[in-house]
């Protein structure tokens, strides 16, 4: 058997790698710390200041305060000036981490490092046993969802998401039936019941923690086109209702998404469109090696779409399962026309919009 050699170049350019893996992990809790402190939000607001001045003015511990400034300033996050003991963060990375970027900040999706880290021993305990961890488990899983797809999904319904079909935003105005299937915390059909008082909105979720918060949005909001119920989406059964059928980022996680879409397909009215947001991927890994967040896709999959999809008994699809997968479960659940967009500011999300015929 031929022995191979051993590169020296390659072992060491993989160790640096590593290192870097490590550093950047530990700033992705840095990062949501300094997101849910609003440390960011008050460091854009300050002229270079100590970390006295940066505690007091947050209404935080200087001590926490002081280290968790060490981590962004040898990040390179956050600048120093040693002589006078000030940090400043500078205008080009707060449009990145402030809650006044709007959609630019990146900042809430590193909540979910986390928030998997917390399922870490069980999501190792099904490596050896199969399979999954409930989402009962996860910890500010929802909290996190809605104030992640509230940047992303929900803040680009109106401008970028509804144009991809056209006349749709006609027809909300004038009144149609609207289902959101897996609505989550219901920040996207509410935002719609308000936009769009002559139509009706429906949201289904099968977490009751979900529907309470979705509920009470709408109630606070004086919203009386909106109802949200406790459903399982893969059982609900109705027949040619919805002039418009949603889902965002929900069908991959669902435990037998195979019977959601044709639950779906049978509730859309004939003329309906069904627009299914989800990830935007290919199926084999091969075709992903260069997605710009590939192991974050894999990574979320792994500790939280693939299990909760097995801890139900399901199929275990997967965050990446890809475009390739998804024409196909589309056509096996009776749809025949699929059209596939993509937003171009929107890297992680394929548009697909379809219809029965």
């Amino acid at each position: 058997m031929a022995t191979q050699t051993f590169d020296e170049t390659k072992a060491e350019i993989f160790t640096d790698r590593i290192l870097n893996v490590l550093n950047d992990s530990a700033l992705a809790l840095m990062i949501s710390i300094g997101h849910r402190t609003k440390l960011f939000d008050t460091l854009a607001e300050l002229r270079p200041a100590t970390s006295q001045e940066i505690a007091d003015a947050a209404g935080l511990n200087e001590r926490y305060v002081r280290e968790w400034l060490g981590a962004m300033v040898t990040g390179k996050l956050i600048d120093y000036n040693p002589v006078n003991q000030t940090y400043f963060l500078p205008p080009e990375h707060s449009a990145f981490l402030t809650r006044s970027a709007g959609g630019n900040n990146m900042a809430p999706i590193t909540q979910f490092i986390s928030v998997l880290g917390a399922v870490e021993d069980k999501i190792v305990d099904c490596f050896s046993k199969g399979g999954g961890v409930p989402y009962s488990e996860y910890k500010r899983f929802h909290e996190v969802m809605a104030e992640e797809s509230g940047q992303t999904v929900v803040a680009a319904l109106e401008d970028y998401i509804l144009p991809l079909i056209p006349g749709l935003v006609e027809d909300l105005e004038k009144g149609i039936n609207v289902l959101d299937v897996g609505c989550g915390s219901g920040r996207a059909m509410n935002k719609l019941a308000q936009r769009f008082p002559n139509s009706r909105f429906w949201g289904y979720d099968f977490s009751a923690e979900a529907i309470a918060i979705a509920t009470a949005e709408a109630q606070q909001q004086n919203l009386t086109n909106v109802r949200f119920e406790i459903k399982d989406a893969a059982t609900f059964d109705e027949s040619d209702r919805y002039h418009l059928i949603t889902t965002f980022d929900a069908i991959h996680d669902q435990a037998r998404p195979d019977l959601v879409l044709r639950n779906i397909q049978k509730a859309l009215r004939p003329d309906g469109v069904y627009l299914m947001q989800d990830i935007h991927a290919a199926t084999e890994v091969n075709d992903n090696l260069e997605h710009p967040i590939a192991p974050f896709l894999y990574t979320i999959s792994c500790m939280h779409c693939m299990t909760v999809s097995l801890a139900e008994g399901g199929m275990g699809l997967g965050t990446v399962w890809g475009q390739q997968k998804a024409l196909q479960m589309l056509a096996d659940a009776g749809f025949t026309l699929v059209e596939i967009k993509q937003l171009e500011h929107d890297l992680q999300n394929d548009y697909y919009i379809v219809r029965k015929d």
